[in-house]
């Protein structure tokens, strides 16, 4: 039976057509009104997203499985975190991995972290983390270890504000102390977004 024009419910069999074409302009709507189906649904239609050639649709398509979560989408997001060729689609893959459960993903974007040199990739993976209250702190405190001595003075910016942010919430503890020690160089850093973050994050205790 075919719905109204009126129904917000979507026809599938329509939005997984407009996916499959791989035209961003028919893709990225169709993707978009996934939001409006079961997680049972959506899936198996953002993963078809995920194959497709335009690193949009296939950026879009992750965003959505960190909101229609099922292990299938969870596989998925894991094989393109290592193995997509465009950094906007890595990037998204691993904020979408961090809504499935902080400990259940810091293995993945911890290696991820290492491994990629992709300063979106990079300050994804920061964020994503950063935004989690309950994230052990000492993680944080390696990734922003590795964030500060990065090349790009983006994710030293990242870095550093996170270094802020275990000076204040980890006061009186080892990781408190060890983050200021690490700031305290960074107010001479090359790039001023730098020294500001550092001048900030001393600041905050």
């Amino acid at each position: 039976m075919t719905e109204s024009s009126d129904t917000p419910v979507p026809d599938l069999a329509v939005l997984q057509e407009a996916i499959a074409s791989g035209d961003p302009v028919r893709a990225m709507p169709a993707l978009t009104q996934l939001r409006f189906v079961s997680d049972a649904d959506a899936v198996p239609l953002l993963v078809l997203g995920t194959e497709q050639k335009p690193f949009l649709v296939r950026s879009l398509s992750c965003s959505g499985l960190g909101y229609k979560r099922t292990e299938q989408g969870w596989d998925v997001l894991r094989r393109l975190l290592v193995n997509d060729e465009d950094p906007n689609v890595r990037a998204e893959a691993a904020n979408a991995l961090a809504s499935y459960g902080v400990d259940r993903a810091w293995p993945l974007l911890q290696n991820a972290f290492a491994a990629d040199d992709a300063w979106l990739v990079r300050c994804s993976i920061l964020s994503a983390l950063a935004e989690q209250p309950e994230i052990n702190l000492s993680w944080l405190m390696e990734l922003a270890t590795m964030a500060i001595a990065d090349p790009d003075g983006t994710v030293r910016v990242s870095g550093a504000e996170i270094l802020g942010r275990l000076v204040r919430d980890g006061a009186g503890q080892a990781v408190g102390v060890q983050a200021r020690a690490l700031l305290q160089p960074l107010q001479q850093d090359s790039d001023h977004r730098v020294v500001a973050a550092a001048l900030n994050g001393l600041q905050s205790s």
